[in-house]
């Protein structure tokens, strides 16, 4: 896998014991391998509704950056028309927060059940997939696209010191209601923080958070 961005400069890593690591890996493991087999009936199900509502194919795989700055495909349900991804920087025009990143309440490329799937997470199972294969961490930043990158200052850039993840204490504190700062500053403190009993605790946390759907768009 290639290095598709360096970052301007050695982003500080916290040093913590190997062993936490060690236990990090095997919580994504078994909590990745046992969502993924208990997903799977969901996901198809999803995945055949998807076909039926928009053509193209249901699943969608994207270039996202990960730790150190390497890049790799996130696996997702597709929550847009095909070719959506395409028309990205045509749609700055409607975009609702401020920072590198394009966030649209009601995004006028979502298929008819775009917008479910997002609010209630269910596009980012195949997210699980990357967990397994090294990629992706269940707790962690979330993965960022190479054009945001691309404008990160040295605070954003400490993202990618650790590995990305499906939720973090952003995705528990509002998603898309918090701003890019405010976004930033939360992934900084897990980085700062972050201990398997904490990965834990935020992903007990992440079900009502889920559930209640805030900034989920």
């Amino acid at each position: 896998m290639n290095v598709a961005i360096l970052p301007r400069s050695e982003p500080r890593v916290r040093e913590v014991p190997r062993s936490w690591h060690t236990t990090k890996r095997s919580i994504d493991i078994v909590l990745g391998a046992t969502a993924l087999v208990l997903s799977a009936p969901l996901v198809a199900l999803a995945a055949l509704a998807i076909v039926a509502v928009s053509p193209g194919r249901p699943f969608f795989r994207q270039e996202r950056i990960g730790k150190n700055g390497r890049a790799f495909r996130l696996y997702k349900l597709r929550t847009m028309v095909p070719g959506a991804h395409l028309q990205h920087s045509e749609m700055h025009h409607l975009n609702e927060v401020a920072g590198p990143v394009l966030k649209i309440r009601n995004d006028p490329r979502l298929h008819p059940l775009g917008k479910l799937l997002r609010r209630t997470s269910l596009d980012e199972l195949p997210n699980l997939i990357n967990v397994l294969r090294g990629e992706m961490s269940i707790v962690g930043p979330r993965p960022p696209l190479p054009s945001e990158v691309a404008h990160y200052d040295e605070v954003a850039l400490r993202r990618l010191s650790v590995k990305p993840g499906i939720t973090c204490l952003w995705q528990i504190s509002g998603r898309s209601n918090v701003a890019f700062d405010e976004w930033m500053r939360l992934d900084n403190l897990y980085i700062d923080t972050w201990s398997p009993l904490g990965d834990l605790a935020i992903v007990l946390r992440t079900i009502p958070a889920v559930v209640r759907g805030e900034g989920a768009h």
